[in-house]
């Protein structure tokens, strides 16, 4: 990986065998073979190390799940805080069922699709069920980078939070460096240099990512799913949409085999 990046959905890691070294915002992280960890893609991380051979499988969920976990809370707070969640009970299965969620997210069958996003939601819940930790609190773990601000990072980590949680509403980049206790010219700086994203592309992001997953997974009417993810106007959902995934949010519902629901 070329540099750190960012997403807007849930990444969950296992790996087969080998070790990764992840950096993670001035902290480098270790998951080694038959662990299985998940982290929020809007902490940026960059891929550092790898030892060969080292084979893993990666695969993603929305965010809007965990948000709508209200029973997860200290789960979903460590999550939002942009912990290395590290599932403390992994099942033998894992391995091989990874290996066939992959195959199956590859074979173009939208229902089977659909299935393994449900598995994979089942999968998380039952991580904050069982036991969990967070890579980050184990000290021979983490090595914190001489050029960073310790001060920022909670800042940042606050912003992220307010605007996956609020997102979906009106919201502005002034509101996101407020609920941080910062100046919003400042925020909006510090926000950049971290993130590698305006505030307000990051807004956007989220709310494209929300889009994404309710034209998946349900039949609401187009112009519905623009104000469900908080956009405001529909000319701006189309803009924004198109400008992400070069097609529109229809053709992008119909290659998956979903049909809309008439307007009544």
């Amino acid at each position: 990986m070329s540099g750190p990046h960012m997403h807007s959905q849930v990444e969950l890691n296992y790996i087969l065998d080998g070790r990764i070294t992840y950096w993670f915002d001035g902290r480098r992280l270790q998951i080694s073979e038959g662990q299985l960890c998940l982290f929020w893609g809007m902490i940026p991380h960059q891929v550092v190390e790898v030892t060969e051979p080292t084979n893993f499988v990666c695969l993603y969920v929305p965010m809007s799940v965990l948000v709508n976990f209200n029973s997860m809370s200290s789960f979903r707070d460590a999550v939002f805080r942009g912990g290395l969640i590290e599932a403390l009970n992994p099942r033998p299965p894992d391995r091989d069922v990874f290996l066939r969620w992959r195959e199956e997210l590859l074979s173009g069958d939208p229902e089977l699709e659909q299935i393994v996003r449900d598995e994979l939601v089942a999968r998380i819940r039952r991580i904050a069920r069982d036991g969990w930790q967070d890579l980050r609190e184990r000290s021979s773990a983490i090595e914190i980078s001489r050029n960073q601000d310790p001060d920022r990072l909670p800042r940042i980590e606050k912003m992220l939070r307010f605007i996956a949680e609020k997102a979906l509403g009106e919201i502005s980049a002034i509101d996101v460096g407020l609920a941080a206790g910062l100046h919003p010219n400042y925020a909006m700086s510090i926000f950049k240099k971290a993130v590698g994203l305006t505030i307000n592309q990051a807004i956007t992001r989220h709310r494209l990512d929300t889009a994404q997953s309710l034209l998946i997974s349900s039949d609401l009417p187009v112009a519905a799913v623009a104000f469900e993810a908080g956009f405001g106007s529909l000319s701006r959902f189309y803009e924004a949409f198109e400008g992400r995934f070069s097609t529109t949010p229809a053709k992008y519902r119909s290659s998956f085999g979903v049909a809309a629901a008439r307007p009544t």
